[in-house]
């Protein structure tokens, strides 16, 4: 038997925001924006959902998911703030360019996230550090046909996101 995503909401939103305000510091407004995005979620992918044997842990899972990403672009506008700051204000970019720069940088941090951890260190080794592929395959102890197949791999994620 399916539910409804409005049964579901009906029964479950407020154990979910409860659950929420546990984890976020008894943060009431923060815990019912979570858990209307959770719903969304749930309603944007699907407006019927299948028979779930654990409701709860369902939505759990999906708000998990929903605050990781929030502290993760959080942490890495906090750092990204804190590298423009250093930058002169003749400088600066603009506050559409400020944007697409965080939207890009955090769409490369879902892709790293998605990477393998060999993968995920060549490229960062080939793009941060500068390294050369002989040097990256030094660095990981792994021959170089491997470092060209890891780049290629997070060569294809990068053009994904784009």
């Amino acid at each position: 038997m399916a539910v409804s995503v409005e049964s579901l909401y009906r029964e479950h939103s407020s154990w979910l925001t409860g659950w929420l305000r546990a984890r976020l510091g008894h943060c009431s407004d923060r815990a019912a924006d979570f858990a209307q995005d959770t719903f969304l979620r749930i309603l944007q992918s699907r407006p019927v959902v299948a028979d779930i044997a654990q409701p709860k842990s369902y939505l759990a899972t999906i708000a998990r998911g929903l605050m990781i990403d929030h502290f993760r672009r959080n942490d890495i506008e906090q750092a990204y703030l804190a590298e423009l700051a250093l930058v002169p204000e003749a400088l600066q970019p603009s506050p559409e360019e400020r944007a697409l720069l965080l939207e890009t940088l955090c769409s490369i941090d879902l892709m790293l996230t998605g990477l393998g951890p060999k993968v995920r260190q060549a490229f960062l080794l080939s793009q941060i550090d500068g390294l050369d592929y002989d040097s990256i395959a030094s660095e990981l102890d792994v021959s170089v046909s491997s470092v060209k197949k890891y780049m290629r791999k997070a060569v294809t994620e990068c053009l994904k996101c784009l």
